[in-house]
């Protein structure tokens, strides 16, 4: 492949250059956007001015004021301090949503260091690849996985880990029902708390300290150095388009305009009225933007779910209904159903959002006719800080589309075989994205940035779309053969590396396979070795010791060999077929 021809610029106009995109665009929406100056510190402070006595976070009934959210920031960040954590530092996170989650992600920013958001579920392995390539010098911890993170070799530079109750961040009256000696207070506490106390220091000689104790040292000096907008904010890994997760960096300028553009692309939103609810998770670019960032900036009052559960979540609706609700398209059916069945209304929530896979119309229109108000698709990848594109709220959206381009948002459809050249309006190409929120690069892989960030600030999807005479975008397929299941992106090489381990595989590939109402299922077909059996069974058990469960092959098929090309290629889309026709 000719370098020079598949990465420069388009060697003419752009034939859509002019954003004709945007008179299609919701009313009220901005074809331009003047983007807020600043880093994520001056987004936060700036909404602990405006919404000082609101309700900034609610945990199970447990609320917290903004102005109340700024004092912890500060005291979090000076405990921070305390442990060493300087400007450029990684702090890995590994939380479900929580109060301390939100807290921790703006005390480690306001002292210039990077977060890094981990998959509390994750196993010993995939964490210990992610901490030894981003070097974290303090883990903030669930007490759940604490153990875990504790087994990391000691090479990887780990100093210090906080450990992180979540019982402690409920309302007094739901604490003292978690201890009843009843079996569902019991069972309740253990998918909540590890059970006992984490130990002082660990193995590899890491201290371990309570959450509380980063309170002792009092607030943050107020001139404390501040990061600039152009400055690190985030690594986010994803599998990228190939091979093992890869860190996303993501800028403070990066975040802060996709907030921006969030915020203008639903001008209906009330600044300081709107309930957002927090069911997917913030450690998923999807749940950090919208929940961690979007909702604070718009002065939100969060309401924060430690997983998605129908119950909890219609029993907080109950109390503080939701007015915005960024979720999967599975969330939006079980919710549906089960707020029919139980007689709760859903009226009130106005906008949804939907993305990570493809929304239905049955989706679209039940929710609409139980909310009265809007559901709508968009697209978006982790190094977009994710979403580019969306469906208008209002008349001219398109069912069946992602949308079109976000303020300051430019796309460009191309043949994926030379990106020079660009497809005419209604051809199939491969989608480049170019916007103020693409990300920096990946974290310590220079090689895979330069492929995957032309010149001229454009970005590589991997996905091919066509671009409709509106200038509307669907998606058709993916050049990356990345699985998305539940909203979280598998790589097929990660799984194969795991399940080659297990006695008796010869030779293993993984795919994804359609599920009905969205979404793909992970499959793996495996050939055994010479004179051994494979029990499907067993083998899925011995995924689930190493791999997060979503990873886990929902289903095992024995073949007796793999489909390859005349180079020895494993042929992917052969096996999806092959399986597909059973």
């Amino acid at each position: 492949m000719n370098k020079k021809s598949t990465r420069g610029a388009p060697a003419a106009a752009l034939p859509w250059s002019d954003r004709p995109w945007t008179k299609h665009y919701g009313p009220g929406v901005p074809a331009d956007l003047k983007l807020p100056k600043g880093s994520l510190v001056d987004l936060v402070d700036a909404s602990v001015r405006r919404f000082g006595a609101k309700t900034a976070l609610e945990f199970f009934g447990a609320t917290t004021s903004y102005r109340e959210l700024g004092i912890q920031i500060s005291r979090a960040a000076a405990g921070l301090k305390n442990l060493g954590v300087k400007a450029g530092d990684r702090v890995a996170l590994v939380l479900p949503n929580c109060p301390q989650h939100v807290i921790a992600f703006h005390a480690v920013l306001r002292l210039g260091a990077v977060v890094v958001e981990h998959n509390p579920l994750y196993t010993d392995r995939e964490l210990r690849h992610q901490f030894e390539d981003h070097g974290a010098v303090v883990a903030i911890v669930w007490d759940k996985a604490v153990d875990r993170v504790l087994q990391l070799p000691a090479d990887v530079g780990l100093r210090s880990v906080v450990s992180v109750e979540l019982i402690p961040a409920m309302p007094l009256g739901k604490r003292l029902a978690l201890r009843l000696p009843l079996p569902a207070a019991r069972s309740a506490r253990a998918a909540l708390a590890a059970g006992k106390p984490a130990a002082r220091v660990g193995h590899t000689g890491r201290t371990v300290l309570p959450w509380r104790r980063l309170f002792d040292a009092g607030a943050l000096k107020r001139r404390h150095p501040r990061p600039v907008p152009e400055d690190l904010a985030v690594l986010q890994y994803t599998s990228g388009t190939t091979g093992a997760p890869k860190g996303a960096m993501l800028t403070h300028a990066n975040l802060q305009a996709n907030a921006a553009q969030g915020r203008a692309w639903v001008p209906g939103l009330k600044d300081g009225r709107e309930t957002v609810y927090a069911v997917l998770p913030m450690f998923h670019a999807y749940g950090l933007t919208l929940c961690m960032t979007f909702a604070l900036s718009i002065g939100a009052r969060l309401v924060l779910f430690p997983k998605f559960d129908v119950d909890l979540v219609l029993k907080a609706h109950r109390k503080s209904p939701a007015t915005f609700l960024p979720a999967v398209p599975p969330i939006y059916d079980r919710l549906a159903a089960a707020a029919a069945r139980e007689g709760v209304s859903l009226e009130g929530i106005r906008f949804s959002i939907s993305g990570a896979m493809n929304l239905p119309a049955s989706t679209v229109a039940t929710w609409e006719k139980a909310t009265g108000g809007y559901l709508v698709e968009g697209y978006g990848l982790t190094e977009t800080s994710p979403i580019s594109v969306g469906n208008p709220f209002g008349p001219s959206r398109k069912p069946g589309t992602v949308g079109v381009p976000f303020p300051l948002t430019d796309i460009r459809v191309v043949d994926p075989q030379n990106v020079r050249i660009d497809r005419a309006p209604g051809e199939a190409g491969e989608l480049l994205i170019r916007g103020p929120q693409v990300f920096a690069g990946y974290w310590k892989r220079p090689q895979e940035t330069e492929e995957a960030l032309l010149e001229g600030g454009w970005f590589r999807t991997g996905d091919i779309v066509s671009v409709d005479k509106d200038h509307f975008v669907t998606i058709r397929d993916r050049i990356k053969e990345l699985i998305i299941t539940g909203g979280f992106n598998v790589s097929p090489t990660e799984v194969e590396g795991v399940l080659a381990e297990y006695p008796g595989v010869a030779e293993v590939s993984v795919v994804g396979l359609p599920r009905q109402g969205g979404g793909e299922d992970v499959v793996a077909a495996v050939v055994a070795a010479p004179g051994s059996t494979i029990d499907t069974a067993a083998l899925q058990e011995f995924a689930r010791g190493h791999l997060a469960a979503y990873k886990v092959p929902r289903r095992v098929v024995v073949l007796d060999v793999l489909p390859r090309s005349l180079i020895g290629k494993v042929l992917r889309r052969e096996i999806q077929d092959m399986l597909v026709a059973g």
